[in-house]
């Protein structure tokens, strides 16, 4: 969420990098009502000054024998104005809220405008694959080698659904190993967190209201308040473990990561780019999560895309690290920078990892804090979050990338301790 304080003192800087998003919105609106909300707190203030003040000579003019009756009469009518001009308050700082909650964050000042087509690409790392045969893709690859069976994925959940057979579900759990095993080295905290959370948890992570029909909903209520949802990333669950929560400074930064399956309305295509393990409705990730003191937000982001890099580099894979321009961030994010990787048979670029940073938004949402100890008073945290990694894309890219003219796969090197040994995957 933004603050208030912030659009209010440059709306012209703020309207222009909300434009920067594709978000054109006028903020003379929100700004009238915070007017109107103080004035009318300031007014409150002066009735109860003078309720106060009145109350306190009542006993004074009952030791001095004098009528109070009307005294009574103009603190009830006092009383009732309080009460309306609070309800009024209340009023309106629930309108207030709902229009800053449907604005997106605002992005950094080094970012493009525009969308994909502003995407800049900031980093290569090896070289794009050569063969001297016929390229497979890897939905042929997976099928033909027994990884993974699509038809009866399928069968048992619909289109967007796969199951890992055999070689394919080691390969699978290999890659969530070595992706455990590396964020456990460099000192993050392993959480496994509710694969069920309330709606608090995506308006904390500024997933709602306005991507609210994009998730799995479990129960029946309308007002979705009180419903739960299958968790679409396990960023949702883990920056809001904190909300409402005043953290000690010496904690910073809070360095989390996650396994979960990512349950997502996601509308797979039949487009060759969406085939197979592409996009689907359930994929299996790791999410990288930390929180983090202002002053060393960027030092944070770095860090997440560096280890984000590392683990891709670490299995041999081309890829790439984009840039993202400000329309290519989403809604919560000021900056966001992609893991890229090579898909031969497309001869496209896909994205492994998201990394980005929050900035303040989702804390201002779920009210995270921390003491400042330069000024002791509350402040709130930086959230970033970075896939690290998802595999539903890895794993097209692995098959791919190391196929051989035989039909089989040539198993990364960093993965074998997790397959038995096993240096390739044959038929």
């Amino acid at each position: 969420m933004l603050d208030i304080n912030k659009i209010k003192e440059n709306p012209e800087y703020v309207a222009a990098a909300l434009a920067k998003k594709g978000c054109d919105t006028d903020l003379s609106p929100v700004i009238a009502w915070d007017n109107e909300r103080k004035a009318a707190i300031s007014s409150v203030e002066q009735l109860k000054a003078r309720r106060n003040k009145v109350s306190a000579e009542i006993p004074k003019l009952k030791k001095e024998g004098q009528p109070v009756e009307h005294i009574f009469k103009e603190m009830r009518e006092i009383g009732d104005e309080i009460s309306a001009r609070d309800a009024d308050i209340n009023a309106l700082v629930e309108r207030i809220s709902d229009f800053l909650s449907r604005l997106p964050n605002l992005p950094d000042d080094d970012l493009l405008p525009g969308d994909k087509e502003n995407n800049r690409v900031v980093k290569v790392v090896g070289e794009k694959p050569e063969f001297s045969f016929p390229l497979k893709n890897h939905v042929d690859l997976c099928t033909s080698l027994g990884l993974i069976d699509y038809e009866r994925g399928v069968k048992l959940g619909g289109n967007g659904f796969w199951i890992y057979r055999g070689v394919g579900a080691r390969l699978e759990w290999a890659l969530l190993n070595y992706f455990i095993e590396e964020h456990l080295k460099d000192g993050y905290e392993f959480i496994l967190p509710p694969h069920q959370l309330n709606w608090s948890c995506g308006y904390g992570a500024g997933q709602f209201p306005k991507f609210s029909d994009e998730v799995y909903w479990l129960d029946l209520d309308e007002d979705r308040h009180r419903n739960r949802f299958m968790l679409p990333t396990a960023e949702t669950a883990l920056v809001n473990m904190y909300a409402g929560e005043l953290i000690d400074e010496s904690k910073l930064p809070m360095k989390f990561f996650a396994y979960t399956p990512c349950y997502r309305k996601e509308a797979g295509s039949a487009r060759a780019e969406e085939r197979g393990m592409i996009r689907g409705h359930q994929f299996n990730k790791v999410e990288m999560v930390q929180y983090a003191h202002p002053e060393h937000s960027m030092e944070a982001f770095n860090e997440l895309v560096d280890k984000a890099a590392a683990l891709v580099e670490g299995l041999g894979l081309h890829f790439r690290v984009s840039k993202l321009a400000a329309g290519d961030c989403s809604a919560s994010m000021a900056r966001t920078y992609d893991v890229e990787l090579w898909i031969p048979s497309m001869g496209i670029y896909k994205e492994c990892s998201s990394v980005s940073n929050a900035g303040d938004y989702q804390a201002r949402r779920n009210n995270t804090r921390y003491r400042d100890s330069k000024t002791g008073k509350p402040a709130y945290v930086h959230t970033l979050n970075g896939s690290g990694l998802a595999t539903s894309r890895l794993i097209p890219a692995i098959v791919e990338q190391f196929q051989n003219e035989d039909g089989s796969v040539t198993v990364p090197e960093v993965l074998r301790k997790w397959m038995g040994g096993m240096e390739r995957i044959e038929k």
